[in-house]
């Protein structure tokens, strides 16, 4: 059986997008972007016109993701987050290969990405099925 850390990376991988959650102004924010992993850490791209990424470099953030409006019940409904420090990131060509393509605008104004990094300190997994079936269909052996 995979570590709780392990499973949560794994399902990360299964998915494109993501909320990072973070205080700006001191009040409870949530913003989506786009990740991969890379040496167990992620790597998000968000778009900086919007200044959101600014309130998460230098905080400890929470970042999630799921497949709860994708997933069945009987294919498996998960969720996953991590807790970490999160930093600026200057992606290598080769990390930004693993990133789909960008899109055009956000709200009508031309996409600026910017990158960071969040080094998790804590990752924990949620599923609405049980979490053997959820190792199953990743590959992971039962214990």
């Amino acid at each position: 059986m995979p570590t709780e850390e392990q499973l949560a990376f794994a399902l990360l991988r299964r998915t494109d997008y993501g909320r990072v959650a973070t205080s700006m102004r001191a009040l409870p924010f949530l913003a989506v972007a786009r990740h991969v992993v890379v040496d167990g850490r992620i790597l998000l791209r968000m778009h900086g016109g919007l200044g959101y990424h600014q309130a998460c470099v230098g905080s400890v953030v929470a970042y999630g993701a799921d497949n709860m409006s994708t997933g069945t019940a009987r294919e498996g409904q998960w969720t996953v987050q991590f807790l970490g420090m999160c930093e600026p990131a200057d992606p290598t060509p080769a990390d930004l290969d693993l990133f789909a393509p960008a899109p055009d605008y956000v709200d009508g104004e031309d996409y600026a990405p910017v990158y960071l990094r969040i080094t998790p300190q804590t990752a924990r997994v949620h599923t609405l099925t049980s979490l053997s079936a959820a190792c199953t269909e990743l590959g992971f052996e039962r214990s």
